[in-house]
């Protein structure tokens, strides 16, 4: 920039996510065994960002849980709210780069979290802890099967006005 020029809010989130998005090209561009053509950049942000927010899940996990003695329900229940706001706005802002109105996006990702919550995290989090599954390892399977619905959720349903890749 020079002399009196400044940027919005907006453009310095634009700008924010081109970079992610242009650094998601070039370590896909270094993946091994032929997953370059594969992988699309967008599924490598989903991975980076989700994988950041399922540590701060789990982290929450355990604080309420072993910290405070929540019920498991309760502990699961808010860890998680926590953590897919907070993906939300990440996915929103930097892989998916979306511009479209956050209102029904925000619902679309409420219904979307809402399945996800009840199938996944409550369904087989809560089903592989009452078998006698140590609790952040059921999460841990729990996420693996959530990661795959979440990323189709918001790649082609509400964030489909993002720019491919």
């Amino acid at each position: 920039m020079t002399g009196g020029e400044t940027t919005t809010l907006s453009e310095q989130k634009t700008d924010l996510g081109q970079r992610f998005h242009a650094w998601m090209e070039v370590v896909v561009r270094y993946l091994p065994f032929g997953l370059s053509r594969l992988v699309p950049p967008s599924l490598l942000g989903f991975a980076l960002i989700n994988g950041c927010t399922f540590g701060i899940d789990l982290l929450l996990l355990t604080l309420f849980r072993s910290g405070l003695g929540w019920p498991v329900p309760v502990a699961f229940t808010v860890a998680y709210v926590i953590a897919f706001g907070l993906s939300f706005v990440l996915n929103r802002a930097l892989n998916f780069r979306s511009h479209a109105p956050v209102g029904p996006q925000a619902g679309l990702y409420a219904v979307a979290i809402l399945i996800n919550y009840l199938a996944f995290i409550l369904g087989v989090g809560s089903a592989l802890t009452a078998l006698g599954m140590q609790y952040q390892l059921s999460r841990i399977v729990a996420g693996a099967c959530e990661a795959v619905f979440m990323y189709s959720v918001m790649r082609w349903v509400i964030f489909r006005d993002a720019k491919p890749g």
